[in-house]
Order: structure tokens, then sequence, then C-alpha cells
């Protein structure tokens, strides 16, 4: 039996936990391996808390970052969770690792792809990695790049909410149920100590979204995350599907 897998892109270590906790437990659940790719560990724009610790250096805020990150994706049952160190304000996108992406496209063959927004006005790094992410699928897919390698498919790509979706022209399109596995999300959230001030405003975005899905459904769904598809959705009928 072939195994699923999925893939999450994520600018910043604490970026996959807010935006998509929800649907890497509950596909995790489902037998999914996701594997995470932290390009930065957020350690210069994100991390305002550890630098206001007496004698706080750039590796220290790294290490205690990875800690959390590493914690967070234990708790969601994330399968793989790698670090590509590219910086932070900026992030710094390297030959070495645009490779590294293609090949990991091509290696674990995701079923989809979940990463931020095209736009970020808050946030360059954020939009930097969607390209990043969605570029490396493009060169996966080429048959003349490392033609001994098997080229990849066409998994979907869907873009997580950004903080301030109103300001970064993203609208949902996917609403999904993350009722059931909100306390592993919270968990995970509440792993990202640095950032203990985001804690709530989360909880009340998956609140929201949840009351969304509901009016927008049949179901009863507390907790809720948005993704904006960048592709058209594919399928044999218009009907209502199975809720995962």
């Amino acid at each position: 039996m072939h195994q699923k897998t999925a893939l999450v892109v994520s600018a910043h270590s604490a970026d996959f936990v807010w935006r998509a906790g929800g649907a890497i437990a509950a596909h995790a659940k489902l037998g999914y391996d996701v594997t995470v790719v932290c390009l930065s560990f957020g350690e210069r724009g994100e991390s305002a808390k550890l630098w206001r610790k007496p004698g706080m250096t750039l590796e220290a805020v790294k290490a205690d970052r990875k800690r959390e990150a590493e914690n967070a994706a234990k708790a969601l049952g994330v399968h793989d969770i790698q670090f590509y160190d590219l910086g932070d304000y900026p992030l710094q996108i390297t030959p070495d690792a645009f490779d590294r992406l293609v090949d990991l496209y091509r290696g674990i063959r995701p079923e989809f792809v979940l990463t931020h927004s095209r736009q970020d006005p808050y946030n360059f790094d954020h939009p930097m990695a969607t390209e990043f992410a969605q570029h490396a699928r493009v060169i996966a897919q080429a048959h003349g790049h490392r033609p001994e390698v098997p080229v990849l498919g066409a998994p979907p790509v869907y873009l997580f909410e950004p903080h301030q979706p109103e300001q970064c022209n993203w609208t949902p399109s996917f609403l999904l149920d993350i009722t059931g596995v909100w306390e592993q999300k919270l968990a995970a959230i509440q792993c990202m100590e640095g950032q203990e001030h985001l804690w709530e405003y989360y909880t009340r975005v998956a609140l929201q979204r949840g009351v969304q899905a509901s009016r927008n459904s049949d179901y009863k769904i507390i907790y809720g995350e948005g993704y904006e598809a960048v592709f058209p959705h594919v399928t044999g009928t218009l009907g209502h599907g199975a809720l995962a």
C-alpha cells in the first residue's frame, strides 16, 4: 500500500503551528506522513521575548526556537521536521536550499502542499517562502532536471491563513474542520513559549473559522482552519463529499 504523504513549507519555525497545526494533526491521524520544512528559526524578527533576556546570543535564540518547534511537531504527530537555517529578516534562499527542496519533493512525493499566502506586507519572508515552495514544486515536475529521478506529479497547493488576511489579498476557498484535533493544536501552540502573546489570537482565529465552516455546511464545527487553493480543485462530482 502506498504511504500517503504531505509537505508543509514554513518560513519560520512557528508558522506551521499557528497556521496549519490542525491540518497536520488531522492528516497525521489519518495515517499521512507529514514533513515540515522550516526555512528559518525566526531568530531575528519573531523572538523578541528571548532577546530581552540578558546575555542572549543568536545561536542561543536559534537553539531555543528549534527546541520549541520540535516539541510542537511531536505534539502534532509530524513525521519529519527539517530546518534549513536560511536566515531571518531577511530570509535568504540559496541554490543549495533550492536543490534540497526539489529533491525532497521527489523523495516524499506529497499528496498536497501547505505554505504561505502570496502577499504579506507585514513580513516579506512569508511570500518569499511560498514562491520558493511553489517554484521548487515546478522544477520537481521538470523531466530535464535530474532525469535519472522520477518527476513529481501535480500535488495541490493550499495557502494557509496569514496573520492579517485582508491586507494580504488572501481569501479562503477551503475551511477545514479541526475540532477533533484541536487539543493537539493547542498543545503545539503552547510549545511556542517565545510567542505566548499569540496563543489567544490563534485560538480566536480557529473559533471564527469554525463558525464560518458550520454556516457553510451541514456539520457542527467548533474549530477550523482556512486555506486558499492555488490550483483548480479536480473532482468527479459537485455534490457534498464526506467530511474527513
